[in-house]
């Protein structure tokens, strides 16, 4: 006996494909909007670092490391916050959402003052977070372990975040060399009418959890949407915009990585009325 199919299961998965689909190209207009209205500044200009302290530490095998930690005022300071609000930070899960905006110099050889060859980084950050540190020990000890796991990151070498100590009569060693910085702009999103809409349930998890994550995937949940083309998503480098027509959803944040929205994936689940936003995030910390 023949059998009979049931097609409703088919059509289902069908039609959600094909709304994931629609939902992507519509991801992908709004990004390729967000790009068209960026102004066409330069993405990157040189800085000249001003002097500010020096580091002496060894890598495992013993060799010397110097780290000169400069300032800019071209360089952003980070978020604002007492020494009890970081130490609560620190011990929570989202001590990884905390960046230290800084820019890491290539390695350059120098000879230190028994004539003998040393490795030397330049470390620049904003001009008042150098100036807060300054004052404050806690902050300091931070900000140092944070710029010793980027260097060991970035150019992949063993060195003690913990093992160093403060020159006192040295503020550099060798030559502070110009740097280039990354400069970006923040989306020109429209803004819009949300009085009558609402702020939907969401979450942000970072993948790994640990260091520095690779990406961000966000849920954000939406049960009142029937369907995927009722949903409007722009992503910038560090923002979220969602609207849900007729004005039912707004979501407007800011998050603390730069992501890249062209490799940026959405997928909307009609059953569970989830929309998934998976965003790799750029690498290095923020500034090349």
């Amino acid at each position: 006996m023949a059998s009979i199919a049931d097609t409703s299961l088919l059509s289902a998965e069908l039609q959600e494909e094909e709304e994931e689909e629609e939902f992507q190209r519509l991801l992908l207009q709004a990004t390729q909007k967000i790009q068209r209205s960026m102004p066409s500044a330069a993405e990157s200009k040189p800085i000249h670092p001003l002097p500010g302290f020096c580091l002496k530490t060894r890598t495992s095998s013993g060799e010397k490391v110097f780290v000169n930690v400069c300032r800019s005022s071209h360089i952003p300071p980070p978020p604002d916050l007492t020494n009890e609000e970081l130490a609560c930070l620190i011990e929570s899960e989202n001590a990884s959402t905390f960046r230290i905006p800084m820019s890491l110099g290539e390695p350059h050889a120098e000879v230190d003052k028994s004539g003998n060859g040393c490795t030397a980084y330049d470390v620049t950050i904003s001009t008042s977070f150098y100036n807060k540190i300054e004052n404050n020990r806690f902050l300091k000890d931070f900000f140092i372990t944070v710029a010793m796991e980027g260097l060991s990151e970035k150019y992949e070498m063993d060195v003690s975040s913990q093992e160093w100590r403060i020159l006192k009569n040295r503020k550099f060693m060798g030559s502070i060399a110009e740097q280039t910085i990354r400069t970006k702009s923040k989306p020109i999103i429209q803004e819009m009418d949300t009085s009558a809409a609402t702020i939907p349930e969401f979450a942000i998890v970072a993948e790994p959890s640990i260091s520095h994550p690779d990406r961000l995937v966000a849920k954000i949940s939406l049960p009142k949407m029937i369907t995927v083309r009722s949903l409007e998503l722009d992503l910038g480098e560090d923002r979220i915009v969602l609207q849900g027509h007729p004005k039912l959803y707004h979501l407007d944040i800011f998050i603390p990585y730069s992501i890249v929205p062209e490799e940026s994936r959405a997928q909307f689940h009609r059953r569970t009325k989830v929309l998934t936003v998976v965003m790799p995030i750029q690498r290095p910390l923020l500034l090349p």
